[in-house]
């Protein structure tokens, strides 16, 4: 009786331990305003002294700005992350903003740490992500002004004006720092370099053409 009621209970902790993993912990306070210069080593940003808090921390201005795309790709955006709004901190979200020169891009790029909401606030934006080995489907859209598209998680996706005019788009972020890897910045121009040997044969190129491109980044 009593080993029937040991291995009871050992079913019941390990339930209730699984159970305890599934979703992210509750927060234990109001807020935690990111201190960047705070002395303890965290998953995030130490927080400030509740006492020293002030409604600037959760407050950011400029999305009404337009940003400059006179770049390579014609697209700059603008974030809202737990850098510019220290009020995020762990709070899960950020947010952006995409300004788009006519058939300006944003390049085929990953956000390892959240999953991206977008808005076309003006113009037609074509948007589109590629699903996980071995299918690597392209799953692609053209949006018009109101539309939304969700791209997944660890996905690599990318954005294209494909209007005329200029294009705006505003992307929410389930993290309060979702990062960014941009496939062709993290892949040709890694320092130290990829071995270029290793990318001819991964793309099946001629080394010279590695080289082409490595030299751009």
């Amino acid at each position: 009786m009593a080993s029937h009621l040991l291995s009871l209970g050992v079913i019941m902790l390990i339930t209730c331990c699984s159970l305890s993993l599934a979703s992210d912990n509750s927060p234990l306070q109001d807020f935690c305003v990111a201190d960047p210069n705070g002395a303890a080593l965290v998953n995030g940003f130490a927080c400030k002294d509740a006492k020293r808090v002030e409604a600037n921390d959760f407050f950011f201005s400029g999305l009404h700005l337009v940003g400059n795309t006179s770049n390579a790709i014609g697209s700059r955006v603008t974030p809202v992350n737990v850098a510019q709004l220290p009020g995020l901190n762990t709070l899960g979200i950020s947010m952006a903003r995409i300004d788009f020169a006519p058939w300006g891009i944003t390049t085929p790029h990953i956000h390892p740490r959240a999953t991206e909401i977008l808005t076309v606030i003006k113009g037609r934006i074509q948007v589109g992500f590629v699903t996980s080995n071995p299918e690597n489907r392209l799953i692609n859209k053209v949006l018009q002004k109101g539309d939304v598209f969700v791209f997944p998680q660890g996905l690599v996706h990318f954005q294209k004006n494909v209007g005329h005019g200029n294009a705006i788009a505003i992307v929410g972020l389930s993290s309060q720092s979702p990062g960014v890897i941009t496939v062709a910045n993290a892949v040709f121009g890694a320092k130290p370099d990829i071995p270029n040997d290793l990318l001819a044969k991964a793309f099946q190129v001629d080394v010279k053409v590695v080289d082409q491109i490595q030299s751009k980044f």
